[in-house]
């Protein structure tokens, strides 16, 4: 027997942390009995209904890489019928993004419908490393590249990044092209980053997740993750 949380993420409806906010919810019946528990425990047999959907625990899982283009929602659906990451991708599966970008953000995005490898890669103490191209309004002075490199607080929490390197500076826009990379994962972190002293970001892309980048891909366009990739990203967890 399995823990339904993880039952539910196997399955591939959603992320185990969402499953767990279902389950609390009231969003979840198992063999007809509603579930609120966490850490109640399921086997094969049981029928296991989240929102009105009856799971199929024996889906094929399936691993993408998105280069995400600006101005899509990083979403299933939108209320407001603007284009999400899945209309991108050509599968019958239930596949989810791992993980958020804004709207305007581009670059690399990770998609499937296995919820215990997106639960890896997201959760924090796995410490997975993003890195971003971000440009931003003004120059850094020597002073703020020293506070970027020791940290910053953002609502509350120090964020160090793990490197901070300048790649291009122009003084006539009064502009830089700043690469960033953390382990964070919170909603516009690397927005917040910047903004916390005093530079916004007028552009952002997420050049690398882990080990993956986009090369070879144009907007929009996406391609499957081999057997070995999905496998050292598991061997992420710690």
């Amino acid at each position: 027997m399995e823990r339904l949380q993880k039952v539910i993420a196997n399955s591939g409806y959603c992320s185990r942390r969402k499953a767990e906010e279902l389950i609390t919810k009231g969003q979840v019946y198992v063999n007809g009995d509603l579930v609120t528990e966490l850490g109640t425990k399921v086997d094969s047999g049981d029928t296991i209904v989240v929102e009105g959907v009856t799971l199929n625990q024996n889906i094929r899982k399936e691993y993408y890489l998105l280069n995400k283009p600006r101005g899509v929602i990083c979403s299933v659906s939108d209320d407001k019928g603007r284009k999400v990451v899945t209309d991108y991708i050509d599968t019958k599966e239930r596949i989810y993004p791992v993980g958020r970008l804004d709207y305007d953000t581009t670059g690399v995005l990770l998609l499937t419908n296995d919820g215990e490898f997106a639960n890896i890669l997201m959760h924090p103490s796995n410490r997975v490393e993003k890195t971003y191209l971000a440009i931003i309004e003004g120059i850094l002075t020597t002073e703020e590249i020293y506070e970027l490199k020791s940290g910053v607080v953002i609502d509350g929490v120090k964020v160090i990044p793990k490197r901070v390197k300048i790649k291009k500076k122009d003084t006539v826009k009064n502009r830089e092209k700043v690469e960033i990379s953390i382990i964070e994962g919170r909603n516009h972190i690397v927005k917040k980053i910047f903004e916390s002293i005093g530079h916004p970001v007028n552009k952002l892309t997420r050049e690398r997740y882990a080990f993956l980048d986009v090369k070879g891909l144009q907007s929009g366009d996406y391609r499957m993750l081999s057997q070995e990739e999905v496998s050292r990203l598991k061997a992420l967890k710690k």
